[in-house]
């Protein structure tokens, strides 16, 4: 016998034993042991489907998880190719605004090579592509490389450095 070709007594059988409800592999047996074939299941599968024989719904394998109330049974299948090239349900939820920290500092703006040792070295600008990235220049605070201000927006808001209160004194310098 050639692959690929079933003679008619094999394609009736099939069907018969399709329209009984029987598994693929158990089709598969059963032809074997009548007709003293060698069809494996996949075989018979390709076999069902060029006879147009369509999987009733029963047949299906059950969703490992029960579905939750009110919640259509779906074929596992179908319901993993429906979603094939969807996002995930988190991702399509709008995000949550941050609040962002902010000082009230106007920065001084020099570039790095007019920075000083005692200037404050937060850095402004660089977001976009050829954009030039300034420094705030304020005087900085000892210990730290940038001004009061920056420094305590550089620590995170839970420190207990962050909690107490300083008073800022910033000197007004005209750029040059």
């Amino acid at each position: 016998m050639e692959p690929g070709h079933w003679p008619s007594e094999h394609s009736d059988a099939l069907r018969e034993h399709f329209l009984k409800g029987m598994s693929y592999a158990e089709i598969g047996r059963q032809i074997n042991a009548r007709f003293g074939t060698a069809y494996t299941r996949n075989a018979v599968i390709g076999r069902a489907k060029r006879l147009g024989l369509v999987v009733p719904e029963w047949m299906t394998s059950p969703s490992i998880v029960p579905p939750l109330p009110g919640e259509a049974l779906v074929s596992p299948r179908r319901s993993a190719l429906a979603n094939l090239n969807l996002p995930p349900k988190s991702a399509m939820k709008p995000a949550a605004r941050v609040k962002l920290r902010c000082v009230g500092v106007q920065p001084r703006l020099i570039e790095l090579v007019e920075l000083e040792a005692a200037d404050c070295r937060y850095p402004y600008g660089g977001d976009k592509d050829g954009e030039e990235i300034t420094f705030c220049g304020h005087p900085r605070q000892p210990g730290s490389s940038y001004c009061a201000p920056h420094a305590r927006l550089t620590r995170r808001s839970g420190a207990a450095s962050a909690r107490i209160a300083t008073p800022v004194a910033l000197r007004l310098v005209s750029p040059a």
